[in-house]
């Protein structure tokens, strides 16, 4: 690599990290050139940029974004996945990849915003479900008390309308009282 290129490489690193919301960092060592396009393929689908890069200038670059926390991460051969969207789907898509695979990949840790969590982390955010499900859960558990009460509420009503029906019928009527 050129000493020209060196500093676009730098401030191409310093943009990535600056608009991405988080980072995970992956020993990519023994990887195959097809193994690593497809994995880039993958992550590419997913929204997620996936670079080999020069733990050096990766620093210069996590320097410049503010992004310390990043050198730790930045040890041996590295690649970087950024992110912007999901994190939950990155995190499954790369142990998937793992999994099926059957690859030397490994999961070093990852970067949250300027949080430094490590690999065990990430493989339990992997098996997270999904944002969508994780709402509609919250929603479940916020709309339970309300049917509840709503249950509660109503089941007076149900009885003296009961009640009303077996008066009715024990009269001689037929007329059924709306319940």
């Amino acid at each position: 690599m050129t000493t020209k290129k060196k500093p676009q490489i730098v401030d191409q690193l310093t943009e990535l990290l600056s608009q991405s919301k988080f980072v995970i960092a992956t020993d990519y060592r023994g990887l195959s050139v097809a193994e690593m396009s497809e994995l880039r393929h993958q992550l590419r689908n997913i929204g997620t940029e996936y670079h080999v890069v020069k733990n050096r200038l990766a620093k210069f670059a996590a320097e410049n974004a503010g992004k310390q926390e990043l050198f730790q991460l930045l040890t041996g051969p590295t690649a970087l996945a950024f992110g912007s969207e999901d994190i939950l789907q990155l995190a499954k898509a790369l142990a998937d990849y793992i999994r099926i695979s059957k690859t030397t990949l490994s999961i070093k840790g990852g970067l949250i915003d300027s949080q430094l969590i490590g690999s065990e982390e990430v493989k339990r955010l992997a098996t997270l479900p999904s944002i969508e499900v994780l709402r509609a859960i919250l929603l479940g558990l916020l709309l339970s008390p309300i049917v509840s009460l709503q249950n509660v509420l109503s089941g007076n009503m149900r009885g003296l309308s009961s009640v009303l029906n077996a008066r009715i019928q024990q009269l001689g009527g037929t007329t059924d009282v709306q319940r």
